[in-house]
């Protein structure tokens, strides 16, 4: 699989790095608003290609899937022209900036018959799918997890600035709201508390998600506050305790009454980004065009709750 970069910033070479050292992929383009910029990243990744526009990086021919790792704001562009021209499209999160153009993206990349994922590596981590799948838990019934750190005020900021999807929700408080997707499915309805910045986006945010039959989940994120960055799930027979950072966890510890605890560690040649780009190159192989690992239903469902969360706290 011939793989596009769309950016050059840190987890376009994170999973740049990760693609080029993956049997039966390699980085084959980077594309940039700066030809530079894509120049010096498509030799760090042994590309052959460099673009001066994500629209020549969706269109070439030597490109079969494109990762979009640009701002929040402009993923929908970016994927959209990928889509167009036939090209496997894994997003980073979260899938957009706005729940229009979340479901603007899901629709495209389903009327063209074109894979399309959203790139929650969180779901990929072994000890996450671990979790997920241990029907010693019992039911779950509550999931707590928080996400923040002080992030110093700078209008410039693309967490501090609205026009690129700026807010604790969209770049932090994704994970939470992922995490409870998983394991507990879409609420019934949302209680929010928090503050927003000088510019008008989100800084904090405290939310209780409600469920069917009485099950929740206490969510948090910040960019005023050094968080736990923990998680903790618990179920009707057994808990997990995952310790930070519970979205990419290198261990957890599961607790039963009556039992003594097991700690399970990550294999460190194990991780998310690993599991997604295997994700998208199996379902490409398979002829699917959506993920069974990271359903698109559930992140339009993440996009729901986080818009309307970002909407009752008044932000931008």
């Amino acid at each position: 699989m011939r793989w596009g970069i769309a950016a050059t910033g840190g987890i376009a070479r994170t999973v740049g790095m990760v693609i080029a050292a993956e049997p039966g992929m390699r980085v084959s383009a980077v594309g940039s608003r700066s030809k530079e910029r894509a120049a010096v990243l498509a030799q760090e990744l042994d590309a052959e290609l460099a673009f001066g526009s994500y629209a020549e990086l969706c269109a070439a021919d030597e490109v079969d899937a494109v990762f979009v790792a640009t701002p929040h704001a402009q993923h929908l562009e970016v994927a959209a022209a990928a889509i167009a021209h036939g090209k496997a499209v894994l997003c980073e999160k979260p899938l957009t900036a706005r729940l229009d153009e979340a479901e603007r993206m899901v629709a495209l990349a389903r009327e063209a018959g074109v894979f399309l994922m959203e790139a929650m590596w969180m779901r990929f981590n072994p000890l996450i799918q671990m979790i997920a799948a241990d029907e010693r838990f019992g039911e779950i019934r509550g999931v707590q997890a928080a996400f923040g750190f002080p992030q110093p005020y700078d209008p410039a900021h693309r967490l501090w600035d609205p026009a690129l999807g700026g807010g604790a929700l969209l770049d932090l408080g994704v994970y939470p709201f992922a995490l409870a997707q998983l394991l507990l499915g879409t609420p019934v309805d949302m209680h929010v508390t928090g503050s927003l910045g000088p510019s008008g986006v989100d800084a904090e945010a405290g939310v209780l998600l409600a469920y069917e039959g009485g099950r929740r989940a206490l969510l948090d994120t910040s960019l005023l506050s050094p968080h736990p960055n923990n998680a903790t799930v618990i179920g009707t027979e057994m808990r997990a305790d995952i310790p930070a950072a519970f979205w990419a966890p290198r261990r957890i510890v599961l607790t039963r009454p009556g039992a003594e605890p097991e700690e399970h560690v990550l294999d460190p040649e194990e991780n998310g980004y690993r599991g997604e780009v295997r994700e998208v190159a199996r379902a490409v192989a398979e002829g699917r065009t959506e993920s069974a690992v990271m359903p698109l239903d559930d992140s339009l469902a993440v996009m729901r709750q986080l818009e309307e969360a970002r909407r009752r706290l008044g932000a931008r």
